[in-house]
């Protein structure tokens, strides 16, 4: 049963130059997205005003996005929106014969396998503690380098702190001159800690994605001998697991951009309460500034605290995850039943593979 929502978000990537360049995944997500906020009755609304809604969608953010005025942003935009709303409509009979299909070869995995339960279980077992062994020192590796990250950003803004509260010792004139400055300096040093604190983060959902493949990569060899002749339904699975999988890691490395977007928002506030005192009245000035510069560090050391205490355990989580999917896979063999997920995940990589397979064709002619 597919999830309603109650609006279709688009997005496709803004083109820049003279040359017309659209995101294979982006389109696919336009398309994929737009198919699962359907609900059951996808079918009859297909055919009726949704289908023209998702053409219409389509046609206004290409004629925004690709700007170019060259043949080929005309062309791609005259064969992508019939294309994308060809298939979209497709995707209601494929899912259904998907879902078949998957369900058919469960059985037949079931069958082939059950003679082999036992060595089918051990080899799987392996699979995650050796999951478990290699994804744990990732896991200490991010709440290392969390812990220090905001441990550098507390580095770089104590001496503000410091620096403020010595400015109430100077006539209010002065603090007024200087504070915008100062607070412009403050939000600087807060967004370079920022992104510096996200660069150090990033690089882990990528090592994280790579032990992903590679331990699904040695589950398809030490299951392989047991598939025998279904071997493709075999194969099929292995593809759910890893685009399970690699969501999974998506999701972490959106969690962890988020939770820095996040302390960033959360410390901005605090240059914006310093501009808004410097333009008040010089009188109240060090009245009013006081409470701000006694309460900087602290505020600013409750923040980054939260910050870590959030981030810090979001490796472990990862790892939890990915264990539960390899333990559902091995609930799936022994039951030769799969869940909704498992058909949905192959259907998006069927979309995304179309999407692209389209895309390949429509590329702007070679420059003389």
């Amino acid at each position: 049963m597919f999830l309603k929502v109650p609006a279709l978000a688009l997005v496709l990537l803004v083109v820049s130059g003279a040359q017309a360049d659209v995101n294979p995944d982006e389109v696919a997500s336009v398309i994929w997205k737009y198919f699962t906020e359907l609900g059951n009755n996808a079918k009859e609304t297909v055919d009726g005003l949704q289908q023209s809604e998702i053409t219409k969608q389509l046609d206004t953010l290409l004629q925004s996005n690709l700007r170019s005025a060259s043949l080929y942003a005309e062309d791609l935009q005259r064969r992508l929106v019939p294309f994308a709303t060809e298939l979209q409509a497709r995707l209601v009979q494929d899912s259904q014969r998907l879902k078949e299909q998957i369900q058919r070869e469960l059985k037949e995995l079931q069958a082939k396998m059950a003679p082999y339960a036992d060595e089918v279980h051990q080899q799987i077992g392996t699979n995650i503690r050796e999951l478990q062994a290699k994804i744990s020192p990732y896991a200490e590796e991010l709440r290392s380098r969390v812990d220090r990250g905001a441990g550098d950003l507390r580095r770089v803004l104590e001496p503000y702190a410091t620096e403020l509260r010595g400015r109430l010792q100077d006539n209010a004139e002065s603090i007024q001159a200087s504070l915008s400055p100062y607070a412009d300096r403050l939000q600087q040093q807060i967004d370079g800690g920022v992104e510096s604190l996200k660069e150090h983060l990033a690089p882990l959902a990528d090592d994280l994605k790579t032990q992903v493949e590679q331990t699904v990569g040695e589950l398809r060899r030490g299951l392989s001998p047991y598939a025998g002749q279904v071997q493709e339904g075999l194969n099929r699975q292995l593809d759910s697991l890893t685009a399970q999988m690699d969501k999974v890691a998506e999701e972490l490395r959106a969690r962890l951009a988020a939770s820095s977007e996040d302390l960033r928002a959360q410390l901005i506030p605090l240059a914006e309460e310093l501009r808004q005192v410097a333009s008040g009245d010089a009188e109240s000035l060090q009245q009013r500034l006081a409470p701000l510069a006694q309460q900087l560090d602290q505020r600013v050391g409750q923040t980054l605290e939260a910050f870590r205490q959030q981030a810090a355990p979001f490796g472990e989580a990862f790892g939890q995850q990915l264990v539960q999917r390899l333990e559902e896979m091995k609930s799936k063999l022994d039951s030769g039943t799969a869940g909704l997920e498992d058909h949905l995940e192959l259907l998006e990589k069927e979309v995304r593979e179309k999407v692209a397979d389209f895309l390949s064709t429509a590329q702007p002619p070679a420059e003389n």
